[in-house]
């Protein structure tokens, strides 16, 4: 069962590994993110992050809608981190399964609008930010479970009056 996709740019690190995972019961982490399959060194700095009692799981983009859509991540209460917006379109629009998306951290890139304390997205991220909207996925702003919820409707003006 997917409890939660999120976007961060930091993937795993004290807020998603303790605060996110408890507050969400996730007994396994999916880490979907081509670089960290081949980058030794960030992979195991991350694997270092995360809470004891969670299983972490790194996989490509690709083996991860295998994964997902094949059943083999169905025994776990997972939840998916992703670092970008394209990651989190590419997961949402080949997995029926996802139904919101938390929008975690996205650093500042060049000709970028702000939509939360540390999210930062492209013209070309909002439009598939908006697409995903259309496919009926409530996405929201909120960097640890103890903050509201900012629906990015609201934030972006998407929000039917």
């Amino acid at each position: 069962m997917i409890k939660l996709l999120r976007i961060d740019h930091r993937l795993i690190h004290g807020q998603v590994a303790f605060s996110w995972t408890q507050e969400l019961g996730a007994d396994c982490i999916l880490l979907a993110n081509d670089d960290c399959v081949t980058n030794q060194i960030r992979r195991t700095a991350i694997s270092l992050a995360k809470p004891t009692n969670v299983k972490l799981v790194v996989k490509g983009i690709e083996d991860s809608i295998q994964a997902i859509n094949n059943g083999k991540t169905d025994k776990y209460k997972l939840f998916v981190v992703v670092e970008s917006v394209k990651d989190a379109y590419e997961l949402v629009t080949h997995c029926d399964c996802f139904k919101e998306l938390n929008l975690g951290g996205a650093t500042r890139k060049e000709n970028s609008t702000k939509l939360g304390p540390i999210f930062f997205v492209t013209n070309e991220e909002i439009e598939m930010l908006n697409k995903m909207v259309d496919l009926g996925v409530d996405i929201y702003v909120q960097q640890i479970p103890s903050d509201t919820k900012e629906s990015y409707k609201k934030i972006h003006g998407k929000e039917e009056v």
